[in-house]
């Protein structure tokens, strides 16, 4: 609030000292509009300069989330041919995604047992993010992984699955004395539960706020960069170069944050289904 505040009163006075105050006002309102409210809500998703109204489905995450399990199935289905041993295509992309999920992630971190059990969920997870991801790059679309109320959904489904499977492998017993430190004084112990159960939270928290804040931290950058532009003028026009190597970076960080997601989601089922690690 103290932001919007302060460039409501910069506004102000630019529009005061302006001589051309209605071009000044049209600018800060492209400002406000564009970058202000975009970085606060994630959610502005339409042609710039212009606004086609049949585009503002797109700016709602919930749709969002449709919109990627749309385009995960579509994929599937086109790529993956159940009468070939070999795919080709999409198909071998995807079955490299899953081999790699499978093998460097699910098998290392859990096992080869439980970690077979567990990689479906872990590859449906990984693609699903990265669809996301990708999808938040699209200049119609909104990033829903940009999200808090998305990245906090997935954390929780991720810490229904950590204390699911440690309960199935230690039982219900078993998972409340992964909370108590072995081989510590009783008195520690009991101390030590609450900071415990702090850390799973903590868990939780991280997978959360790690993916919500580099999603969205990209497309803020990118919507500052291109509202240099319009402040400045054509002087600024290096600012677009800046805001098309972050747009390239960002394709990266959609990967590799839907991975590091995915690998911190099995290392913390790791730690509760094998404390003695």
């Amino acid at each position: 609030m103290n932001g919007v505040a302060t460039q409501m009163v910069a506004s102000a006075v630019a529009a005061e000292a302006s001589p051309d105050s209605s071009v000044q006002q049209s600018v800060n309102e492209f400002i406000r509009h564009h970058v202000l409210i975009h970085a606060a809500n994630v959610d502005a998703c339409n042609v710039p300069f212009a606004h086609l109204r049949f585009l503002d489905i797109f700016a709602s995450d919930a749709v969002m989330l449709f919109v990627g399990l749309a385009v995960l199935v579509l994929l599937v289905a086109l790529g993956f041919r159940r009468d070939r041993e070999v795919q080709s295509g999409l198909g071998q992309l995807l079955e490299l995604a899953v081999q790699f999920v499978r093998d460097r992630i699910a098998i290392e971190f859990l096992g080869p047992e439980r970690g077979l059990q567990l990689t479906p969920l872990l590859c449906t997870q990984f693609l699903f993010i990265l669809t996301l991801n990708l999808l938040g790059l699209v200049p119609v679309f909104s990033c829903a992984t940009g999200n808090i109320n998305v990245t906090g959904a997935l954390a929780l489904m991720s810490a229904a699955v950590m204390i699911g499977a440690s309960v199935q492998a230690l039982g219900w017993r078993g998972f409340f004395r992964t909370f108590v430190v072995p081989g510590a004084p009783r008195a520690l112990q009991v101390a030590m539960i609450p900071l415990e159960v702090v850390s799973l939270i903590s868990k939780v928290f991280a997978l959360m706020v790690r993916l919500f804040a580099n999603m969205m931290a990209g497309h803020i950058t990118i919507f500052a960069m291109l509202g240099l532009v319009v402040i400045l003028g054509s002087v600024a026009l290096p600012a677009v170069l800046v805001a098309v190597a972050v747009f390239f970076f960002e394709l990266f960080v959609a990967v590799f944050q839907a991975y590091i997601f995915t690998l911190l989601s099995a290392a913390f089922v790791a730690q509760l289904t094998e404390p003695q690690h």
